[in-house]
């Protein structure tokens, strides 16, 4: 990780991601959470005001140590233990079926192979367990879709490998999970391309 994904882009992603209008999206993702979480692309810890009461531990993920720093407050302040259980969601230093539930919020985008972060969360998972997930991805619009793909590079090199265009359902239905519900829609108050949120949840077989 370069000095800008260290150093700059933590703090991007926190006032970003952390605006009024994105924490009441996070807020509508995780009911239904319980028991021991893993969360993938902890960052600073934006989702845990939201956690329901139910949550009793959450095994924290994230490249980033800069972020955990900026979410020190956040993470203390916690009714829960918050536990750091490493730096690369594509390869989890966890044992299988340890978890009851998982939690993915503006990740999937990121991840160089989300495929295989995927495989990871759900060997993770208790059978059953669920996935919830709220990422940015493709737009079904052609125009938007078209703008998402020329501008994507970019993107990815100024916001710390973050792509615009992945098609979230399919890349949790990949990995072998089956979706139980997604809702797709735009997001008010960012450009068209940044705005196209996929909101769901999916089961661990």
């Amino acid at each position: 990780m370069g000095w800008w994904e260290e150093l700059v882009v933590p703090w991007c992603i926190e006032l970003s991601c952390g605006a009024k209008a994105i924490s009441a999206e996070r807020a509508k993702v995780t009911p239904g959470l319980a028991g021991v979480v893993l969360e993938i692309g902890f960052g600073s810890g934006l989702n845990l005001p939201h956690y329901p009461a139910g949550v009793t531990r959450v095994l924290a993920v994230d490249p980033s140590e800069r972020a955990r720093r900026i979410g020190r407050k956040r993470i203390e302040a916690a009714p829960f233990p918050v536990e750091s259980v490493g730096l690369d969601a594509e390869s989890i230093r966890l044992d299988s079926r340890c978890a009851d539930a998982a939690l993915s919020t503006f990740t999937l985008c990121t991840i160089p192979e989300a495929e295989r972060a995927l495989a990871e969360v759900k060997r993770v998972l208790k059978p059953g367990g669920r996935l919830h997930f709220l990422e940015h991805g493709r737009a079904p619009d052609a125009r938007v879709a078209r703008w998402q793909d020329r501008i994507n590079g970019i993107q990815r090199a100024v916001a710390g490998g973050c792509n615009l265009n992945r098609a979230i359902p399919e890349l949790v239905r990949s990995a072998g999970f089956e979706i139980e519900s997604v809702e797709s829609y735009y997001v008010a108050g960012a450009p068209y391309t940044h705005a196209y949120f996929y909101r769901g949840s999916a089961t661990a077989p």
